[in-house]
């Protein structure tokens, strides 16, 4: 089935720290965000309505009918496990959502499909990808700027703005993605000598991605596979060495860690070169996450 993609929406607006809990107080009291009172209720001007609600969308903690998800309740409910994102698992799961909703459909086919292309970047390029993209897609739009204003977003929702820039760096830092530092930028100059903003996203260990947040992604992507290889949970689409732009190492690490604190339902074997994770039983994916945030 031809994948759905999608641009704008956002109002150029970047998630901030709290506007995840703040869309899903809102929600839960029934309130919908097209009233006339949600900009009194929610406090913030019209455009920052809609985008707190695509936001909400995109990072699932709405669905389509702008209903509270299991993931909102489990975050942010009255028991909610981090409603201030406060620690650095949530903002991992929630870099997971964003790409499983593929609402914001940049970063999902910057993670899954660019980067398999190339690490380092340009807007230029990224732009032009996007709209490739767009037209293999046969999306709802092919317009140069609706592009050109979702590279901004991405660019300033996963990259630590530098000194000097024309924009609110404090603004910027409030992003919940930030500290992720996923997307990291350096200077090249260009055939005309002219210094060039570039991009990358290096394949790294991630030593502060917690191998629970790893196991829930996998257990949420591969829903009832109980065989899975050491290559697709590395270069698969919706695989965590794609997801978290994990080295091989780094995801060995991980799979190893799963083994051991899961071994009597799940066992990562290398035998004869064929290196694979093997569930032994159906594990709740929402006990993975009890396990973390519990200890």
């Amino acid at each position: 089935m031809q994948q759905k993609i999608t641009f704008s929406g956002h109002e150029s607006f970047i998630c901030k720290q709290f506007w995840l809990k703040k869309t899903y107080d809102f929600a839960q009291t029934g309130r919908r965000f097209g009233d006339d009172t949600a900009v009194v209720d929610l406090g913030v001007g019209k455009n920052m309505v809609a985008s707190l609600r695509y936001w909400g969308k995109a990072f699932g903690v709405l669905d389509e009918d702008d209903i509270p998800s299991q993931l909102a309740d489990f975050l942010f409910g009255k028991d909610g496990r981090d409603m201030y994102l406060e620690d650095f698992a949530t903002v991992w799961l929630l870099h997971y959502y964003l790409l499983k909703t593929n609402r914001f459909s940049i970063a999902s086919l910057l993670f899954k499909e660019l980067r398999k292309e190339r690490i380092e970047f340009n807007k230029e390029q990224l732009v032009n990808f996007m709209l490739r993209k767009a037209k293999e897609y046969e999306t709802n739009t092919d317009n140069t700027n609706t592009i050109d204003r979702d590279a901004n977003v991405l660019i300033r929702m996963y990259s630590k703005p530098q000194k000097g820039e024309t924009i609110d760096i404090e603004d910027d830092f409030t992003g919940i993605l930030i500290d992720l530092d996923l997307i990291k930028r350096f200077k090249q100059r260009d055939l005309n000598h002219k210094l060039v903003e570039w991009y990358k996203i290096d394949a790294e260990d991630r030593v502060n991605l917690p191998c629970e947040i790893v196991l829930f992604s996998i257990l949420n992507s591969y829903e009832g596979q109980q065989t899975l290889t050491f290559r697709e949970l590395l270069t698969g689409l919706n695989a965590p060495g794609t997801v978290f732009a994990l080295s091989p190492d780094g995801l060995y690490n991980k799979l190893q860690e799963i083994s051991e604190k899961y071994n009597k339902q799940v066992v990562y074997t290398e035998t004869a070169g064929n290196e694979v994770l093997q569930f032994r039983r159906i594990i709740n994916k929402y006990d993975i996450l009890n396990d973390y945030y519990n200890r």
